[in-house]
C-alpha cells in the first residue's frame, strides 16, 4: 500500500499519463474527423458530425492538476502547507493565463489591422498602446503572485520552485509537440 509520497507519485505519473493519452487521443480524433469530413465533402454531405473528444482547456486543467502534485511533491509541501500553497499556486497559474489570453487577443487584433488593404493607423495605435498596457498589467500581477506563493516557502523551496515551473514548461511543449507528431502521423495514414 502507497502512502503519502508514493501516493503523490503514483497519481503524478497516473495524471501525466492521462494528459499524453488525452493528447493524442485528441489529435487521433482531429485527424478522424478531418479523414471523415473529406470523404463526406466527396459524397456530397452537408454537414458533418459533431466531433467528440477532449477540449485543450481540459487537457489544460489535467496538467494543471498533474503540475499541482508534482510541486507538492518536488517542494515537499506538507499537508497542512498544501491548501494555502493550491490556493496561491492557482491564483498564479490563472493571472498567467489570464495575461496571455489577452494578450494574444491583442496581437490578433493587430495583425487583423495590419493585414487590411488601408490599415488606420489609429487604431493600430490604440491596440499597441493596449498592448503595452496589458504587459505592464500582467508583469505586475504576475510578480504579485509569485510574491504570495514565495511567502509560505523557505529560500530551498523558492528556488526549487523555479526550477519546477521550467522543468514544468519544457514537460508541457514535450507533450504538445508528441501530440503535434501524433497527429500528423495519423493524418498520413
Amino acid at each position: 500500500m502507497l502512502t503519502g509520497t508514493g501516493t503523490r507519485q503514483a497519481m503524478s505519473a497516473v495524471a501525466f499519463s492521462a494528459v499524453i493519452v488525452l493528447a493524442a487521443a485528441q489529435g487521433r480524433a482531429a485527424a478522424q474527423s478531418a479523414q471523415a469530413g473529406s470523404a463526406q465533402a466527396g459524397r456530397g454531405a452537408a454537414e458533418a458530425p459533431a466531433e467528440p473528444g477532449v477540449t485543450p482547456a481540459e487537457i489544460q486543467r489535467m496538467f494543471d492538476s498533474y503540475a499541482l502534485m508534482q510541486a507538492q511533491d518536488q517542494l515537499k509541501i506538507t499537508d497542512d502547507q498544501f491548501p494555502q500553497f493550491l490556493g496561491r499556486f492557482k491564483a498564479l497559474q490563472d493571472v498567467r493565463r489570464k495575461a496571455l489570453q489577452d494578450r494574444t487577443r491583442l496581437v490578433q487584433e493587430l495583425r487583423v489591422l495590419v493585414n487590411q488593404p488601408q490599415p488606420d493607423e489609429a487604431q493600430m495605435k490604440d491596440r499597441i498602446k493596449a498592448l503595452q498596457d496589458v504587459d505592464a498589467r500582467a508583469a505586475a500581477d504576475i510578480k504579485k503572485a509569485e510574491e504570495a506563493v514565495d511567502q509560505m516557502l523557505d529560500v530551498r523551496q523558492q528556488a526549487k520552485f523555479r526550477v519546477f515551473e521550467e522543468n514544468m514548461e519544457r514537460r508541457k511543449l514535450d507533450l504538445v509537440t508528441r501530440a503535434r507528431q501524433a497527429n500528423r502521423k495519423l493524418q498520413q495514414q
